[in-house]
């Protein structure tokens, strides 16, 4: 049996919204319609998907499956039709993604030198996609800030480089030459612990550190201005800190906590030549931190 990618997609979007009404205003199509497709998705199934009562919507043990299956499978779709429409446009095309601070120039620079006719193009990343980007198809390569998901992915070793603190201004450890990890506990962290593990398991030790949700900080630009106007701290690659330079904040080398690693990540499945080139090229010419 074939399942409709357009069903998933409906499927999808309750699952996530848990509300048929507001999953149709999302689709932009009308609830009666919506329910329709659900129902003759599970009818194909021969499963139900989701419980409906007075309470509420949801998700099925057979429903959960489904949702945990169906995302992957959707962005495999929508990755395939971004490469086929990429093929169809002319000349190929070889998409690199980076993330703030990596300077790519002379891996790129060497890649266009031996194919004048690849159509070379750069892809600015964020912690949150930078291995989404590879999934659906919108980079081939992504030059990545570990740790990511592995899943569906390879990767290979670059280089590593320090972190560092980056505190406002007029913080109590502004001006130090260094710090611990352990000094930072007590701080709002404008991250995901588990892109600090270190501040994560040190903070909840000490029963010190500021667990709430932190919103989504789209761009290191924003990231600086928060820490400048005294919303938190950020614990981000020497790198990054040193090319993102302004006033209203202080960086300050870490003592005790590991590099940062960068990798080149690629989907599993698609080694082609050029990812292979440009993997050698990368590891051969990419700066270290200096």
């Amino acid at each position: 049996m074939d399942v409709d990618l357009r069903k998933l997609r409906y499927f999808v979007a309750v699952a996530e919204e848990m509300h048929f009404g507001r999953a149709a205003t999302r689709l932009h199509i009308a609830q009666p319609v919506l329910s329709r497709q659900i129902r003759a998705l599970e009818a194909e199934l021969g499963v139900e998907l989701f419980r409906r009562d007075r309470r509420g919507t949801e998700l099925t043990a057979a429903g959960q499956q489904l949702l945990d299956d169906a995302r992957p499978v959707l962005t495999s779709a929508e990755a395939m039709t971004r490469r086929v429409r990429a093929a169809a446009q002319g000349p190929a095309s070889f998409a690199i993604g980076f993330m703030p601070g990596i300077t790519v120039t002379s891996a790129v620079r060497s890649l266009r030198s031996n194919h004048p006719d690849l159509d070379v193009r750069l892809l600015r990343t964020s912690w949150h996609d930078q291995t989404e980007v590879l999934h659906d198809g919108r980079a081939d390569v992504s030059i990545v800030r570990l740790p990511i998901d592995p899943a569906g992915l390879e990767t290979r070793a670059l280089f590593t480089e320090p972190r560092v603190a980056v505190v406002p201004a007029g913080h109590r450890l502004a001006g130090k030459e260094s710090v611990r990890i352990a000094d930072l506990a007590a701080d709002h962290l404008l991250q995901d612990p588990d892109a600090v593990p270190e501040w994560r398991d040190i903070a909840t030790e000490l029963r010190s550190g500021d667990h709430q949700p932190v919103r989504p900080i789209h761009s290191v630009e924003e990231k600086l201005e928060l820490v400048a106007g005294g919303a938190g701290i950020a614990v981000i690659p020497a790198s990054t800190a040193r090319f993102y330079t302004r006033t209203g904040v202080a960086a300050i080398p870490i003592e005790d906590i590991g590099p940062n690693q960068v990798a080149l990540a690629w989907s599993s499945g698609r080694c082609t030549a050029l990812v292979q080139e440009f993997a050698e090229t990368a590891a051969e010419l990419l700066p270290e931190y200096d």
